[in-house]
């Protein structure tokens, strides 16, 4: 590594913090993108920037956006009796490719981790509760994982320790059938995630 030109080892040290990137995928991207023109990598390094430039996080939702709020938050046609929690912007995506689900959401950027220091500090999980009002179903579409359950159960204590009108009125569910346990959302089918959205269940 060290024989490498300097340009060449910190792309592929960059390359190699990406999640499910080793050093040798990392190696084999980076002399890729070195036989490209010269047009080519200046449009890949003007995406790339875009990335942060042309993207927003939506404040209602805190889904990844074009625009402040999302275009989802501001559909009138979904229903807004239901609100179902993931854990990524990728869930979102997934769910809605499933083309069975018509409410709103609500993105937590993670789940709780104790393992990686992640706790419910860090994730949007008290923006939930001011969520809440109107809301007759909460679907917990949290990943079937002990994170992504710890995660549902922590949601499911929160809002019945918390002061709200409609409590009472609130049916909280967690993602049923389909969905084999270990499995990210982000990778199932939408068939799946059909079977999963219809065989939710109360918790």
């Amino acid at each position: 590594m060290q024989k490498l030109p300097k340009a060449v080892r910190r792309l592929i040290e960059k390359f190699e913090r990406l999640p499910g990137i080793g050093p040798r995928s990392a190696a084999r991207l980076v002399f890729y993108l070195l036989h490209n023109p010269s047009s080519e990598l200046e449009d890949f390094a003007d995406r790339l920037l875009a990335l942060k430039r042309d993207t927003v996080m939506c404040d209602h939702c805190h889904n990844i956006a074009e625009h402040n709020p999302c275009s989802i938050c501001t559909d009138e046609s979904r229903d807004r009796s239901l609100l179902c929690v993931v854990e990524q912007p990728l869930d979102l995506l997934a769910i809605e490719k499933s083309d069975h689900y018509h409410g709103l959401y609500h993105v937590l950027h993670g789940s709780i981790a104790p393992l990686n220091n992640i706790g419910p500090d860090q994730l949007y999980l008290r923006d939930l509760l001011k969520r809440l009002d109107g809301v007759r179903e909460l679907l917990l579409a949290t990943n079937p994982t002990m994170e992504g359950e710890a995660t549902a159960l922590y949601i499911k204590e929160m809002i019945t320790h918390a002061s709200m009108d409609n409590k009472d009125q609130l049916q909280i569910t967690r993602i049923g059938h389909g969905l084999p346990i270990g499995a990210d959302i982000e990778y199932a089918d939408g068939m799946t995630l059909a079977r999963a959205l219809e065989g939710r269940r109360q918790i």
